[in-house]
């Protein structure tokens, strides 16, 4: 009997007892292709010789320091080195163990430099419906997952919302691309003056969405709009990148490809591959700045943040991409999974929307393709493609709730970027067994 508190109560996982490369393995002898990353998370691969290796040598060179005492020379070259490749401006980091932690920091962040710039009224995030920032009562807050925020309502702060960027289902017929981005921006606008610029701290987006959505791309020009707008108002914009970035769409950071540069990026899962926790917010000089003259401190702080063994392993896997030009094969692999996506699903009456940027992709399920009407939520068509896709040694990523909270499935895929053109093509071909199945048996 485990003692563990599982994630399904009712049920304990398999027993994973290896894993290298793309293929993971159980106490049953059961072998797996990990087709999203565990949760876009291992975009080297398990078992990295390079990461594990420097690993090893940070843990014979000092395995810990708390950083109310010490910096340390891996955390530092960690640092640099994300600030040469962000976006223009982005140059003070901050280290922290996941996703949920640092968008908790970053809206402490942003709520400090009101403070500290005298703006004390200002105390508003504004969100995005149906988006996902993290499982810490901040974040889960600011996030639009409302199957994740329900139980929790009470204890969370209020948050204005919204429209997401979610083309495929809001742009209306006969609306063009521009016309409905338009849209968009006018209301995220209107709910700035309806909140009052003067109160609004910061406006949170995921680039390209992940979970909640299912990597869901902007329209041309949206963040430029956005960036425009919260320049307007005096609102910071936080970037949450914690699943898009870091490669894992084409580009180190996904928001390059909007041609904007956020005042706070929030970066997680790509950043360690998955080889320790470690998560990163990046800010502006002059942001960081302002405090620095100000208390001189920011007040906040986690046991394990800026952890070396930790900054070591995300290093190596930064290293990595580097050597091996990694982000040019996301950018051809995506490509080349795209069109296997399109090939094997695009004729399926029960797939309504092929999506996705580099290594991060998904397929809306739809009960009829014309209307776009989804299923039942009571079929739980995304848990039985899970569970149908496991019983084919295929890991993959589904959700449920896609549309409202309720409604709407799709499944999310983000294959390392190691990934072969034959290991795509093995991970479509069972996807298709996988979801035929599931749509037979319900």
């Amino acid at each position: 009997m485990s003692h563990i508190i599982h994630r399904n109560l009712r049920h304990a996982p398999p027993v994973a007892v290896s894993a290298e490369g793309m293929l993971v393995r159980d106490s049953s002898g059961n072998t797996y292709i990990d087709a999203s990353g565990g949760a876009a998370v291992s975009s080297l691969g398990h078992a990295h010789p390079a990461v594990l290796e420097a690993m090893h040598r940070q843990i014979d060179t000092i395995a810990y320091a708390h950083t109310a005492f010490f910096t340390t020379e891996v955390a530092e070259e960690l640092a640099a080195r994300l600030v040469a490749g962000a976006p223009k401006g982005l140059s003070e980091v901050y280290f922290v163990s996941g996703g949920s932690e640092a968008m908790e920091t970053a809206m402490k962040l942003a709520r400090q430099y009101a403070v500290e710039t005298g703006e004390t009224r200002r105390s508003v995030f504004i969100a995005r419906r149906q988006s996902y920032h993290g499982n810490t009562l901040g974040a889960l807050a600011v996030g639009g997952n409302e199957w994740r925020r329900k139980p929790f309502a009470p204890l969370l702060m209020d948050v204005p919302r919204v429209a997401p960027c979610y083309e495929y289902r809001d742009r209306m017929p006969g609306q063009t691309q521009g016309d409905y981005t338009a849209a968009l921006l006018l209301e995220l606008e209107a709910t700035i003056l309806e909140a009052g610029p003067e109160n609004v701290i910061a406006f949170c987006a995921e680039p390209v969405v992940g979970a909640t959505g299912g990597a869901i791309p902007p329209t041309p020009g949206y963040f430029r709009g956005v960036r425009a707008i919260c320049d307007k108002y005096g609102v910071l914009f936080i970037a949450d990148e914690v699943m898009c970035g870091m490669g894992r769409t084409g580009t180190m950071y996904s928001i390059e490809q909007d041609g904007v540069a956020p005042d706070i990026v929030t970066v997680a899962k790509g950043l360690g591959a998955g080889y320790q926790p470690i998560g990163a917010v990046l800010a502006q000089g002059w942001l960081v700045d302002r405090l620095r003259r100000g208390s001189g401190i920011f007040q906040h702080g986690h046991t394990y943040i800026g952890h070396p063994v930790a900054a070591a392993a995300a290093l190596a896997v930064q290293k990595v991409i580097e050597k091996d030009d990694l982000l040019t094969a996301v950018r051809m692999r995506g490509a080349s999974m795209m069109g296997m996506l399109q090939d094997a699903f695009g004729g399926n009456a029960h797939v309504g929307d092929i999506r996705g940027r580099g290594l991060l992709l998904a397929l809306e399920l739809v009960q009829d393709r014309e209307t776009r009407q989804p299923f039942a939520p009571e079929r739980k068509l995304h848990a039985a493609i899970k569970s149908q896709a496991m019983a084919r040694g295929l890991m993959v990523y589904p959700m449920g709730g896609t549309i409202d909270g309720q409604y709407g499935d799709h499944i999310l895929l983000a294959p390392p970027f190691i990934a072969t053109e034959a290991d795509l093509a093995e991970i479509v071909s069972r996807l298709v067994d996988a979801v035929n199945a599931a749509l037979k048996a319900g």
